[in-house]
């Protein structure tokens, strides 16, 4: 069992970059593969990128601006994001799962609180 918890959201002007943490205190969340997703206001939950044993996965939507990487000496997953838009506006999730086919899923097994990105035209 691990409990991710997510931090580096913010308020920034379109064309700014942020990046966000997904950090964990259990050592076995190296091993587990880590999703970030996004859901604005009104809108489903979306997937944005993912890092696992699989490799990595980017939404069409964010692909060639965010890039997701682990460091497994912190425990810490990140979310670079550059070329920000206001499309971006939504609260960020990380979910983390054993399976690396079903941590890609709203059915993740472990879930952060979120934390507020949003992004100023």
């Amino acid at each position: 069992q691990v409990q991710p918890v997510e931090s580096g959201g913010g308020l920034v002007q379109a064309g700014d970059s942020l990046t966000l943490s997904c950090a964990a205190a259990e050592r076995m969340f190296r091993s587990y593969t880590v999703t970030w997703f996004r859901q604005a206001p009104g809108k489903e939950r979306e997937f944005v990128a993912t890092i696992g044993w699989r490799g990595i996965t980017y939404s069409d939507s964010v692909k060639g601006r965010f890039t997701i990487s682990r460091d497994d000496d912190t425990n810490t997953v990140h979310l670079q994001m550059n070329s920000l838009k206001p499309e971006d506006t939504a609260v960020y999730y990380c979910a983390a799962d054993l399976s690396a086919s079903q941590a890609q899923t709203l059915e993740a097994d472990y879930w952060g609180q979120g934390t507020q990105v949003t992004v100023s035209s």
